[in-house]
């Protein structure tokens, strides 16, 4: 055990450096692996988006409605409705 135990510590740090090196190698690459899968799932749902903004306008069109602003940019006229509303 003596003879074991003197190589311990000349092998402890090459060891260590080793596994830690290691370590970090498999922490990137999941990181990677991560962050790949991450952004191929936003990649698909802006083209989901897409298709149903396309289906959506393709409805519009279907029943005789104009294409109109998407509901997040509301209409300037409604806005003055509302701050008419409001004072009144």
């Amino acid at each position: 055990m003596d003879g074991h135990d003197s190589q311990d510590p000349k092998q402890s740090p090459a060891d260590m450096t080793a596994f830690v090196q290691n370590l970090l190698q498999q922490m990137q690459n999941r990181f990677q692996t991560m962050s790949d899968s991450i952004v191929t799932k936003i990649d698909d749902m802006g083209s989901r988006i897409n298709e149903l903004e396309q289906s959506i306008n393709d409805l519009r069109a279907e029943m005789g409605v104009e294409s109109s602003p998407s509901p997040a940019t509301p209409a300037k006229p409604t806005e003055e409705i509302t701050k008419e509303e409001g004072s009144a």
